[in-house]
């Protein structure tokens, strides 16, 4: 081989290395229950978020940006698959034992960025279900489970903080488990001698409103029965900081490639019990104690950016899986303390609900010199975050993948401010609504007009409703009796979609 041919070869190398590296890292922060109106950046008044309003200020707010569905588990779904909840049997909201509700052969966020050459982690709430039919082996190696659907690394919580197994799986271990005393989890009757909220009050720290009265984990009233895994149990109050050291961990490991975080807190989930330093700090109880938390975790991962040379080729997203809930299951203050604070800003209903509150959520995008810093009134769906990243690093999904995703990438990077054609919302009950231009349209049902333990109107009625949301953003003024084409012609586009054949 000729010096002259050695030379071209090392440089074509170096040149397709410099084209590996220029794929910027991709941090997803997914916060649970996060209310558009929660965070100072959009609007809150009674508290301040400085890091996640500085990110902010350095990036692209929405104002129009959407969650697939009003409830966790059908949004984080959608979000790795691209494919509505809706659409599969089984989405609903998981319990902390179910089965993994990914299949294994099929296309994923993580699995397309893998595809690019990307070190993908997830670190935090899972809540997408565990092990094979019939629910995961505790205490041996727990797949399939994130490993399988495309994450090179993973530290979970099992399900949610108010449900059991109280435990961290790492890599599809349960970490620090003593084999001599295993765990036993159970969704149907009690095991073990562990006591329950229900019998035993008087050893719990906080009390539950409803529900949450199973076994007692730290003090806490649980959903569902667990006994076993004393040494492996979490402490609440220090899982802020425990999530928080391993997602910048696996920054620190992977910065020299390009890498993919799914950083999914659990705050500001039930049971909010917050770390000390930010207890009362908030004035507004525990709710608004783990939204200071939140921001503080924002801010400790931004650092790490700063530190390792980051920043500039890191696209950061800041979002939440459904709209806000104030009393969730325990008497944590909530109520009592909110004050002037309005959760879901000027928006209607919440958590569970088929109105703006249960999806329209924060949406934040950072990327310095290729986003440029301001508002955007695009219409956004997280349905979409699969085939515009895949789009973002040089990737195609084949078809049939990600099948309800559209490349949205221009809208992200607040190249053009349109964003999809309409968005679907998703609640509680599987009551559909459609939002296309300046209307939304939320299919009649004969589900209650609203969730009594946490008070929240659903946005159910067993006649259709059309809110114009430029000029109602309240969703007041049911406008179905003065549009009647309008509303046919959007229930006509909402069957179009749910009965294409997507799956």
């Amino acid at each position: 081989m000729t010096k002259s041919i050695v030379l071209t070869f090392w440089g074509v190398l170096l040149a397709l290395v410099g084209v590996a590296q220029q794929k910027p890292n991709i941090v997803l922060i997914y916060a649970d229950d996060l209310g558009y109106g929660d965070l100072s950046c959009y609007g809150a008044k009674a508290l301040r978020t400085p890091n996640i309003d500085k990110v902010a200020a350095e990036g692209l707010r929405f104002s129009r940006a959407h969650a697939t569905a009003a409830t966790c588990t059908p949004s984080r779904y959608t979000l790795m698959t691209g494919q509505y909840a809706w659409r599969k049997t089984g989405t609903g909201i998981a319990p902390g034992d179910a089965a993994l509700l990914i299949p294994t052969d099929r296309a994923t966020l993580p699995r397309l960025l893998q595809r690019a050459g990307y070190q993908t982690g997830v670190v935090g709430k899972w809540h997408l279900g565990l092990g094979p039919k019939g629910g995961p082996d505790w205490n041996g190696d727990i797949k399939p489970g994130p490993l399988e659907i495309g994450f090179n690394y993973s530290f979970l919580l099992p399900a949610t903080g108010d449900r059991v197994p109280c435990v961290y799986v790492e890599n599809g271990r349960i970490v620090g488990l003593d084999p001599t005393d295993p765990v036993q989890v159970s969704y149907r009757e009690p095991v073990g001698a562990e006591p329950t909220g229900k019998d035993n009050p008087e050893r719990l720290k906080m009390k539950h409103s409803h529900g949450h009265n199973q076994t007692i984990i730290n003090g806490v009233g649980r959903i569902g029965y667990m006994t076993g895994g004393k040494a492996a149990r979490w402490v609440d109050e220090d899982m802020a900081d425990v999530l928080t050291q391993k997602a910048t961990a696996f920054i620190q490991t992977n910065h020299k490639a390009p890498f993919f975080l799914y950083f999914s807190t659990h705050d500001i989930h039930v049971p909010r019990m917050p770390h000390s330093r930010f207890a009362g700090k908030s004035g507004m109880g525990p709710r608004g104690d783990v939204i200071l938390q939140l921001d503080w975790c924002v801010g400790e991962v931004m650092k790490t950016l700063d530190r390792l040379g980051l920043k500039q080729n890191t696209l950061v997203i800041i979002s939440s899986d459904n709209g806000p809930v104030i009393d969730d299951g325990y008497q944590d203050e909530a109520v009592t303390k909110l004050g002037s604070h309005r959760p879901a800003g000027p928006l209607r209903g919440g958590k569970y609900s088929a109105f703006e509150a249960g999806t329209r959520v924060p949406f934040i995008v950072r990327w310095p010199g290729q986003v440029k810093a301001g508002t955007s009134e695009a219409l956004m769906s997280q349905v979409d975050l699969p085939a515009s990243l895949a789009a973002l690093v040089g990737q195609k999904p084949a078809p049939g993948e990600v099948p309800d995703s559209f490349n949205t990438l221009d809208a992200l990077l607040g190249k053009e401010n349109k964003g999809r054609a309409y968005v679907i919302e998703q609640a509680l009950n599987n009551t559909l609504a459609i939002v296309r231009g300046d209307w939304k349209y939320i299919e009649p049902s004969n589900g209650p007009a609203l969730e009594k333990n946490t008070n929240t109107e659903l946005g159910n009625a067993p006649q259709p409703q059309l809110y114009n949301l430029n000029a109602d953003v309240g969703e007041l003024k049911n406008r179905a009796g003065e549009q009647p084409h309008l509303v046919d012609e959007l229930r006509q586009l909402l069957e179009s979609v749910r009965g294409s054949d997507r799956k």
